[in-house]
């Protein structure tokens, strides 16, 4: 086999670094610098000459430079005779514009798809894609991981026998009911309908929770505005504890006053996105590593191991 490296660009470092350290390897040189005008500069410190390469960059704030971070790193590997090239990306950016939803408007995820495939990369790696359908954008091999065993653990270990999953929306029933099987709990919807972007009104709660503890899943956070009404409604219907995990900790804008100031007692994020200043400092927030799952999946698909039995 092709000796493996892993590097990283400056989006998570830290989570890089955990990686690195389950693999047992030292994390790949690398400079990512800028000019004076604020291009992005790329150096390669090392020779990577027929090596299997995994960069780590999630696209997260400020997700155009991070993007382009990305894309230049593929870029200098592809140059640089790398014998295979595997973008690992923990939070995929532009996702949620996945389908034409009014005149004029751009599919954003196949865009940034097509980008990542130019810049170099022969596999991609993700985790917890907003909608599953972003896999067939991509002209190379897909692997969306699911932070699921992490949260189900969590879950399993935190939560009580009175605890019901609650689906924010309609598009996450199928994830929530996957929760709600391994767990051998009951169901709940949240009926939400959206006036604008980033702005959503909790209307109904499908699903008994009264007197029980309530699980909001979802994939990600952003400004939090799905998740606090969310939470409002539930202790209109009796929910007596209210909790929120995601896999995407994206937290946003008001995200973290809004948490705050909300009826969530806990919010369970991974590391796929580095924590904000304001948001470390939120105690309601507790954040689980993904790094031990990311590196088996690299180790994996260096060795030509099987990446779906992860999750049987």
């Amino acid at each position: 086999m092709h000796s493996l490296v892993v590097f990283s660009g400056n989006s998570n470092p830290e989570l890089a670094g955990k990686v690195c350290r389950h693999i047992g390897i030292k994390l790949g040189e690398a400079q990512v610098k800028r000019f004076s005008d604020g291009e992005i500069q790329v150096e390669i410190s090392e020779n990577v000459r027929g090596k299997d390469v995994f960069v780590i960059q999630s696209t997260c704030a400020p997700v155009n430079d991070h993007l382009v971070e990305l894309l230049l790193m593929l870029d200098a590997f592809k140059r640089s005779s790398a014998k295979r090239i595997s973008a690992v990306v923990p939070y995929y950016g532009y996702a949620r514009q996945d389908k034409k939803v009014a005149p004029r408007v751009p599919i954003s995820a196949k865009l940034v798809a097509d980008l990542i495939t130019v810049a170099g990369a022969d596999r991609v790696i993700t985790m917890d894609l907003h909608a599953g359908q972003i896999q067939g954008f991509f002209d190379v091999p897909v692997d969306n991981l699911f932070a699921a065993p992490v949260l189900l653990d969590y879950i399993k270990r935190t939560m009580s026998n009175d605890t019901v999953i609650v689906s924010p929306d309609a598009g996450g029933v199928e994830r929530a009911r996957a929760f709600a099987k391994r767990l051998h709990t009951q169901l709940a919807i949240i009926d939400k309908r959206r006036q604008a972007p980033n702005i959503a009104e909790a209307m109904h709660v499908v699903g008994d929770v009264e007197g029980r503890v309530a699980v909001i899943l979802d994939d990600m956070v952003d400004t939090a505005g799905t998740l606090t009404e969310g939470a409002k409604a539930l202790r209109e219907h009796g929910a007596v504890e209210i909790h929120a995990c995601c896999a995407h900790a994206v937290l946003s804008g008001p995200a973290v006053e809004r948490i705050s100031e909300s009826e969530i007692k806990t919010l369970v994020v991974t590391d796929t996105n580095p924590l904000k200043e304001n948001a470390k400092q939120c105690d309601k927030i507790r954040v689980l590593s993904v790094a031990k799952l990311l590196a088996e999946a690299i180790h994996r698909s260096h060795t030509g191991s099987s990446v779906s039995s992860l999750f049987v």
